[in-house]
């Protein structure tokens, strides 16, 4: 649960914003000050953005490859689960067929 003193910036701001920060030269604080906006918020944003279209530091993933690996992580959990209900399916009958 967050503060109650939390602002939450629209998707529109937060794209307005970072286009401000890189058309207009000016450093991400100066940005954020002008715009009366905490400097880590739209570090933040400018960070995220700039990973999501593939410029982010090395070894960042952009947010396809994110999005993907979010997936694949369900589709393992998923995968995992399965096979623990089959080893105890396995184990049951093992014991019923012994009888």
């Amino acid at each position: 649960m967050g503060s109650k003193y939390t602002k939450r910036y629209t998707e529109e701001f937060k794209r307005d914003a970072i286009a401000l920060v890189d058309s207009s030269g000016k450093t991400v604080t100066a940005v954020a000050r002008e715009l009366g906006i905490s400097s880590e918020s739209l570090r933040g944003w400018y960070r995220k953005a700039k990973a999501g279209r593939g410029e982010g530091t090395p070894g960042e993933l952009n947010s396809a490859e994110r999005e993907e690996l979010k997936r694949l992580r369900r589709e393992n959990r998923e995968q995992q689960q399965t096979i623990e209900i089959l080893k105890k399916a396995t184990a049951f009958f093992v014991k019923e067929s012994d009888r």
